[in-house]
């Protein structure tokens, strides 16, 4: 499922900033009205410049509100929800009790736009965090604005104690809960450090008011602001990769430049790895290990995308990723024990397939084989029943083709087995009344279908028809010839494939689905699609072309690469009954 885009586009740094500063903004300034308000009914005069400046930051927060629809995207009504409250508190502050539930309003909705759609204790944690700074933020206000004979307000001091550590201590709950704070990530992403800001600040404000309250007074505020700042901040700062493990295959979003770039590195053991990119990124993109060379990636046969080859140390190390004069880098620990697995060579790209299957379904399993490694009994069978159903249509031979992979060897001996058991000939060559029979891997088997396809295109060969194996069934295989045939035990129409492919087409770039990645996204419900074989054929599709405004008929498909479908450009539908 070939993406026509040329990667995913994560457009430019200002773009992306400009919606966090405006939101990050405009909650600041609607906590501070939201905090005036609430302490409003414990002064006992309305200074002129409290007014003044309960006005400035609600005119500041509305007119972002509205700014927000357009460079944002936020809805209107939302907006304008925020307008009329933020509004509301400056216009009521000469009446204390009015002004005060206008506040408890405008607070529980900048609760609401800090918690970005999240819920328990998440949704908690903001609610405390958010309530606790806008009544610092308020007091830290009245404090400064309202002399202290006209004011009603418990001590300053105390209360800055009491919400600053409570600010501190709901900040260490979500740093805990976060995961990252015991790892390397707590300074080594925008997370973990947004994190630690909204909780070190808040401390640091609630030490500075016990030894040194006139200080805390003074430039307690501007601390709290950060934190304050740092916690609506969270919602929009991406969660870190989890650190890598040792045999556990590494999926990531680089960006490079202007374009995120879907990487997969497996298996992420010391030696020779295999560094897969989507064909949706494009085709001039390089790899390197911190100093040594820069390798290419380039496409392989029978596989998507394109995949380099390179070696990793023990331990941890930088994968850097490159295109042109951008660069953006992949964090591995690789671990110290060296295991033997067809990981990389001609197996490679459908072991790697299989890894993408697992990481997609939220796995990080360690990978400790490969498809390549054995024939699994369900291929067998398939593959056996695949013999008889060729000689029932009447073919007189097969002629097999291989490799020296342990599964391949496995599939040509029982193939072979099978054919002499059903009296079929095993041809070295195509003729008229045989079938070809391909039953190695991805590499192999793209050689033998581009010789097929020529044979085809000059003489009357094969006439019984071209025949793969289950796990090669994908889109670079299938769509090298006019048709195949596989015999299959699901139905890739039906829901769990369809749902799989779509899953893994969004995880990376537009990847086309394989059958051992939805074994792997399957997981433990492998048995889900493990049906009765049939023989699928699958053969290319073009879609007429339209004329500009000319109807079409009701549910006729406008487009050869459709979500969902398991190889883009073609159809697979079954051709035969349960194979006996």
């Amino acid at each position: 499922m070939e993406h026509p885009h040329g990667g995913l586009a994560t457009g430019g740094v200002d773009t992306a900033l400009l919606p966090l500063v405006l939101r990050l903004v405009l909650l600041l300034t609607g906590a501070v009205v939201a905090g005036i308000g609430l302490l409003r009914p414990q002064l006992t005069a309305l200074p002129g410049r409290l007014v003044l400046v309960a006005s400035a930051a609600s005119a500041v927060s509305a007119a972002l509100a509205v700014v927000s629809v357009a460079a944002a995207d936020v809805h209107w009504l939302g907006a304008l929800g925020h307008v009329l409250l933020v509004a509301a508190v400056p216009a009521l502050l000469a009446r204390p009790v009015a002004a005060r539930w206008a506040a408890v309003a405008l607070g529980l909705l900048l609760v609401v736009e800090t918690t970005a759609g999240r819920s328990g204790v998440d949704f908690a944690l903001d609610t405390v965090y958010v309530a606790a700074s806008t009544a610092w933020l308020g007091l830290a206000a009245v404090t400064a604005l309202v002399p202290a004979d006209q004011r009603r307000a418990p001590r300053a001091d105390q209360l800055t104690v009491t919400l600053g550590g409570a600010l501190a201590v709901v900040g260490a709950v979500r740093l805990v809960s976060s995961g990252l704070a015991f790892d390397r990530r707590v300074v080594g992403s925008a997370l973990g450090l947004v994190l630690v800001a909204a909780v070190a600040l808040p401390l640091l404000v609630t030490a500075l008011a016990v030894v040194r309250a006139g200080t805390a007074r003074r430039w307690g505020a501007v601390g709290v602001a950060a934190g304050f700042v740092a916690w609506t901040a969270i919602a929009a700062v991406p969660v870190p990769p989890a650190l890598p493990t040792p045999g556990v295959p590494v999926l990531v979003d680089l960006a490079v430049g202007d374009t995120l770039v879907p990487t997969l590195v497996t298996p992420n053991r010391p030696g020779t790895n295999l560094v897969h990119f989507p064909a949706s990124a494009g085709r001039d993109l390089t790899v390197a290990v911190a100093g040594g060379a820069e390798v290419p990636a380039v496409p392989r046969a029978g596989a998507e995308g394109t995949w380099a080859e390179v070696e990793l140390p023990q331990g941890r190390s930088d994968l850097t990723v490159t295109r042109g004069g951008d660069t953006d880098r992949v964090d591995l620990d690789t671990g110290t024990d060296l295991v033997d697995l067809r990981a990389t060579g001609p197996d490679g790209p459908e072991c790697a397939s299989a890894a993408l299957g697992s990481l997609v379904a939220g796995r990080r399993d360690t990978l400790t084989a490969c498809p390549g490694d054995a024939l699994s009994p369900q291929d067998d069978e398939a593959l056996r029943k695949l013999v008889g159903f060729l000689k029932a249509r009447g073919a007189a031979g097969v002629v097999l083709r291989s490799d020296t992979s342990p599964r391949g060897s496995r599939a040509a001996q029982v193939v072979q087995d099978e054919a002499t058991a059903q009296g079929l000939r095993v041809d070295t060559a195509g003729g008229e009344d045989n079938a070809l029979v391909v039953v190695g891997g991805w590499e192999s088997a793209a050689g033998a279908l581009n010789v097929a396809r020529t044979q085809q295109s000059e003489a009357p060969v094969y006439q019984y028809g071209l025949y793969v194996a289950p796990w090669l069934v994908n889109t670079p295989l299938v769509t090298s010839v006019t048709s195949v045939n596989a015999p299959l035990r699901f139905d890739p129409r039906e829901t769990q494939p369809v749902t799989y492919a779509i899953a893994v087409g969004n995880a990376f770039g537009g990847e086309s689905p394989t059958l051992e990645g939805l074994r792997a996204w399957l997981g433990d419900r492998v048995s889900d699609v493990d049906g009765k074989p049939r023989i699928y054929a699958a053969a290319q599709v073009t879609v007429m072309s339209m004329a500009p405004g000319e109807p079409h008929a009701p549910g006729m498909p406008m487009s050869e690469d459709l979500p969902g479908q398991w190889v883009g450009k073609a159809t697979i539908v079954p051709v035969s009954g349960v194979l006996l």
